[in-house]
């Protein structure tokens, strides 16, 4: 199914033969050397069944992935951080037969027992788009493309199913939203073992037929510098997002190189809307946020030519189907942005199953089709999205109202004193379960008082929403994608 990436198997008269299409750091590759290259790594790796690829920020991972695609192979994104444990789980579970990886990588003993392929990205010998790229005539929109695998945080993760057909429409849809082109140079510095980086921030670009640079580390000074050498967009986490709007005040250069960007995309957790205020007030420009996870790829965003409102996360993507629940999945029939819901989603941009996990699978959605996100939002009148955290963590249930942590958390991060913020729920007798924050002071020396936190947050949201109880950390837990990991949050 070549039409995933246009630019590589259409005619050299439709392609951008000699336009850059990856660049990581100091090393990059042309189209016509990234057809060669993964064209000839496709033919190696055809009829393998799934490939496993060692994810690091490397042109040798992004090699990987086309050339699966290219030769109708799943790919298995390995995190290069994961413990022998989890590795194990996750080739046991999907069963590659080869493992692909950049040359000289050292890989961890639980991925001793697979055939290695080290990838040549300078290979250019024979490529026939004809042959290599349209893959066994089994391949169909519906064939798998990828398997990647869940945090876990419930259990071992997960591995969804992620079809051709889903990245081709989420990327089709991002495109319409962002009004995406060839012409548009993204720079980011995610990893490649996920939705974000991987499908958004590599596929992307290429079947656009645009470039991407990677950073391969997040520093300001590589933002400012590719932004002021012709990059249009930039991609980011809210700790990326996070750590620019702190260095503004005193980075002229940075501010004047995000105010040329095209696109300020932030995703994978939710923007505080203070790190919001802070850019645009310094840039001119707003970042947009958007709303997607592994099983569901991309379901809304806010729109290039629509309103960048802080806090929110746009609107349903053309095709995506989107509805929120009450607890006894009834509709919530109220958007007016308070009445909170979970979030379920219907379309093509969603995964399969989850591998191995028929039960899972099944319990992961409706009759009707569909998907249960777990992820709890209020939507205004005019179908803006904004998420107020997990159902199963930022779902509190306080005195018969349902607050969603997100909101405390925006009100905390707003006071002067607060660097960062988390809010979870715990066991009231007299309110079923109280509100819980947890804070890092901008001060060690100097923090807020609980009172004082208190009524901040009384004074911006309302008094049922105030936190009851205040703890005072060093540093929050996060994962490798900078999301505060709650659970590891333990009350005394």
């Amino acid at each position: 199914m070549s039409s995933l990436f246009p630019a590589l198997t259409d005619s050299p008269a439709a392609s951008p033969a000699e336009r850059p299409a990856l660049r990581f750091g100091e090393r990059s590759l042309t189209y016509t050397e990234l057809a060669a290259a993964a064209g000839a790594l496709a033919g190696r790796i055809q009829g393998a069944g799934r490939v496993a690829v060692w994810a690091t920020p490397t042109l040798e991972t992004a090699v990987a992935v086309v050339a699966a695609l290219l030769a109708g192979v799943p790919a298995v994104p390995l995190n290069p951080k994961s413990g022998d444990g989890e590795l194990g789980h996750i080739i046991r579970d999907s069963a590659p037969t080869l493992v692909l990886t950049a040359p000289g990588a050292e890989l961890p003993p639980a991925l001793g027992d697979l055939e290695r392929v080290d990838i040549d990205v300078r290979d250019q010998g024979p490529y026939a788009p004809a042959t290599a790229a349209a893959a066994p005539a089994a391949v169909t929109a519906e064939s798998p493309a990828l398997v990647v695998y869940t945090s876990g945080t419930t259990g071992p993760p997960k591995g969804a199913v992620i079809p051709r057909r889903a990245i081709a429409t989420t990327l089709d849809a991002l495109a319409d939203a962002w009004q995406w082109t060839g012409d548009d140079v993204l720079v980011h510095a995610l990893p490649l073992f996920h939705v974000h980086g991987l499908i958004l921030g590599i596929l992307g670009p290429l079947r656009r037929g645009g470039s991407v640079r990677h950073l391969g580390r997040f520093t300001a000074e590589g933002v400012t510098q590719e932004l002021n050498e012709g990059a249009t967009m930039l991609f980011g986490v809210p700790t990326m997002y996070h750590r620019l709007a702190e260095a503004l005040p005193d980075d002229p250069a940075l501010a004047k190189a995000l105010g040329r960007a095209r696109l300020l995309v932030s995703g994978s957790a939710a923007l505080p809307v203070h790190d919001h205020e802070r850019i645009a007030a310094a840039t001119g420009r707003r970042v947009i946020e958007r709303y997607g996870m592994t099983e569901t790829l991309m379901n809304t965003s806010v729109r290039a030519d629509g309103e960048p409102r802080a806090g929110t996360v746009g609107v349903p993507l053309p095709g995506v189907e989107l509805r929120l629940v009450e607890e006894d999945g009834s509709a919530v029939t109220a958007y007016d942005g308070e009445t909170v819901g979970e979030i379920q989603v219907r379309g093509l941009n969603l995964f399969t199953e989850y591998l191995n996990r028929p039960d899972a699978t099944a319990a992961a959605f409706t009759e009707d089709g569909w998907f249960r996100t777990g992820d709890m939002a209020v939507r205004d009148a005019d179908g803006y999205v904004r998420i107020v955290g997990r159902k199963a963590t930022d779902l509190i249930k306080s005195g018969g109202y349902k607050i969603g942590a997100g909101e405390i958390e925006n009100a905390l991060l707003e006071h002067p004193a607060v660097r960062e913020a988390a809010v979870t729920g715990e066991p009231d007798d007299d309110l079923g379960e109280r509100v819980v924050a947890w804070i890092v002071p901008a001060d060690p020396q100097s923090p807020p008082t609980a009172g004082e936190l208190s009524d901040h947050v009384a004074a911006r949201l309302a008094p049922h929403k105030r936190p009851r109880v205040v703890h005072y950390l060093d540093a929050l837990p996060r994962n490798d994608m900078g999301k505060i990991m709650k659970r590891a949050l333990k009350h005394d």
